[in-house]
């Protein structure tokens, strides 16, 4: 299957007073079309300038650095023009943004704010028609009273409500690219269980590809299918949503991980947390920038930043052919000569060209990927 968008070397670098803030540094990832992939790392590591920069809405005194690719059908859109830029946001690509209470605007009523992106881009439907299609899009949201929506300001809805208006802004003009940054901030657990469903069910209906950018692991397990962890910038590590969860292979990613609060542990624990900041991006550091706050971390890590690499696929059950998991593998299955030998080592190499990467020195072969 053909990527709908590819970034490839993406840099953004904001110039202020205090120098270079280098926000985005080398991240390259794809999205398949009909899949959703999920950007996850905490506050500062790089999500929302990510996404920006395929919308177009890096602005001065930001830049996105030459070499960089932004991929979509095929299409550099890098290289827009600011008429082509206006053409694409909205239409090809739709953004939800974090806080729809400050995304809306409080002076303008439902409706004409989601019939706006039709004046954008459907010049040739009546007045009529384009509330109707906004009654259409805010049913397909499960708000009840669309109709009656249309017709109300932002601060007379719930937080919930708000959500689905935002929503509905964003899929009005059949986007193939939804673009969903933090869509659950601010909302209580039951609400975001009800966007993250609803999100989901209108993916399946409208058979668009979700870049969910979250720092909340809790929200991506039941949603992503992909999942792209990035710190301080950079890309740590990425694959399939169950081999990330499974078996994560950078300390960050597990240091994620073990900070999610879980109900099968017993009570009076104390929270995990990960202690330090992130580094000055003005100054990023040479090697790993999560050495100084890693408990792993060896002096070869602040030298240098470790060169990203396949991973065994545990998920799939074929992972790596040599040494003793995949000896003992090719047994089960009744060695690797004949038919079934053929289709393992069929499947072994699919899934090479699938498992997640991981940066990280300590996941050497030889350390037996344990830290």
């Amino acid at each position: 299957m053909e990527n709908l968008l590819e970034i490839k070397h993406l840099a953004v670098s904001y110039f202020t007073f205090g120098g270079e803030v280098q926000a985005v540094r080398d991240v390259s990832f794809s999205v398949k079309p009909g899949t959703t992939v999920a950007l996850v790392g905490e506050s500062g590591c790089g999500k929302s300038v990510t996404a920006k920069s395929i919308m177009g809405l890096v602005k001065k005194p930001g830049k996105i650095r030459e070499g960089s690719e932004i991929i979509f059908e095929g299409t550099d859109v890098v290289r827009f023009s600011e008429k082509e830029w206006n053409r694409f946001r909205g239409k090809q690509c739709s953004m939800i943004f974090q806080d729809a209470l400050v995304s809306l605007n409080p002076t303008m009523k439902i409706g004409k704010q989601i019939m706006e992106n039709l004046d954008n881009h459907e010049t040739g439907l009546s007045g009529r028609e384009k509330r109707q299609m906004a009654v259409d899009v805010l049913k397909m949201t499960e708000i009840p009273d669309a109709e009656d929506c249309l017709d109300k300001y932002p601060h007379e809805l719930s937080g919930g409500m708000r959500q689905r208006v935002m929503i509905a802004m964003a899929l009005i003009t059949d986007p193939k690219l939804l673009i969903a940054d933090e869509p659950t901030t601010s909302l209580d657990v039951t609400i975001q269980n009800q966007i993250l469903r609803l999100m989901k069910n209108l993916q399946k209906k409208l058979g668009m590809a979700i870049l969910l950018i979250t720092h909340d692991l809790g929200i991506v397990a039941g949603m992503a299918d992909e999942i792209v962890v990035m710190y301080a910038g950079k890309i740590v590590e990425k694959g399939p949503c169950r081999d990330i969860f499974y078996h994560p292979r950078h300390p960050y990613t597990r240091a994620l991980i073990s900070s999610v609060p879980r109900l099968d542990e017993r009570g009076g624990q104390k929270l995990r947390t990960i202690e330090g900041n992130i580094p000055d991006m003005t100054r990023p550091p040479a090697g790993c920038a999560f050495c100084d706050r890693c408990p792993h971390a060896m002096n070869i890590c602040a030298q240098y930043m470790p060169e990203m690499k396949p991973a065994v696929n545990y998920d799939q059950g074929a992972g790596e052919t040599d040494g003793a998991e995949g000896r003992n593998h090719r047994q089960k299955i009744g060695g690797t000569d004949g038919a079934a030998g053929t289709d393992h080592e069929n499947k072994a190499e699919e899934n090479r060209k699938t498992v997640h990467e991981a940066a990280c020195w300590l996941m050497d072969e030889r350390a037996g990927g344990n830290i």
